[in-house]
């Protein structure tokens, strides 16, 4: 695989999942502003997130039973999942040119963006 292919995946795997996640979070803001758009939001009082916006089986759920703030959430849970999959296809890429010094640290880099979303704190 030379540097241009690979540049060329990565850069398609970026503007995809941007615009999907983009289209995505759009059509979960139209479908919101259909549902509530002549409500008046009370920003006087701080409302943290819902527990069920804070795990992706509890989004598909929120979907599912048409609650259009979970479409957002999933567009947003997209949009940071982009980059993660950009990491992610740069060590099948350079696995594929045997460049096993790339590989390691992409996968140190990998496991902490990984890490780091789970929760996990040294």
């Amino acid at each position: 695989m030379t540097d241009e292919r690979m540049d060329r995946m990565i850069g398609v795997l970026l503007r995809a999942g941007v615009l999907i996640a983009a289209g995505t979070t759009l059509a979960g803001g139209i479908w919101h502003y259909v549902q509530h758009g002549a409500a008046v939001p009370n920003f006087s009082v701080f409302h943290g997130e819902p527990a069920e916006l804070r795990n992706l089986g509890g989004v598909f759920s929120g979907i599912a039973a048409g609650r259009s703030e979970d479409l957002i959430q999933l567009g947003l849970l997209m949009l940071i999942a982009t980059p993660i999959a950009r990491v992610a296809l740069s060590v099948f890429a350079f696995a594929a040119e045997r460049d096993r010094t790339y590989v390691v640290i992409t996968l140190i880099v990998l496991a902490v963006l990984l890490a780091s979303l789970s929760g996990f704190h040294l």
